[in-house]
């Protein structure tokens, strides 16, 4: 099982949410996280996030990917790098 990172993020109107950041990668030029609400040995539902911020952004910004193609090609990408983690990622 690999080791996940808790991260708080704050929604819209100032909910704090936490989320258990599974694998990240970079492609093309942007940030991209794999993140479940469920700590290890949990079940839980996987989203995927983009970084989003700006250079004058002190904190990260990252929003939920919605694209459904942008989806399916980063879902198979962390898919792939998540192979013999331990993790099982299902659709």
């Amino acid at each position: 099982m690999i080791q996940e990172e808790k991260i708080t993020l704050q929604t819209d109107t100032g909910e704090s949410v936490d989320f258990y950041v599974l694998e990240e990668t970079r492609i093309n030029g942007m940030n991209y996280l794999m993140v479940t609400d469920s700590g290890e040995d949990e079940d839980g539902e996987c989203y995927i996030l983009k970084d989003v911020s700006c250079q004058e952004d002190q904190d990260a910004v990252y929003e939920f990917v919605e694209n459904d193609s942008e989806l399916e090609y980063l879902f198979g990408i962390f898919t792939e790098l998540l192979d013999g983690s331990g993790v099982e990622i299902q659709r």
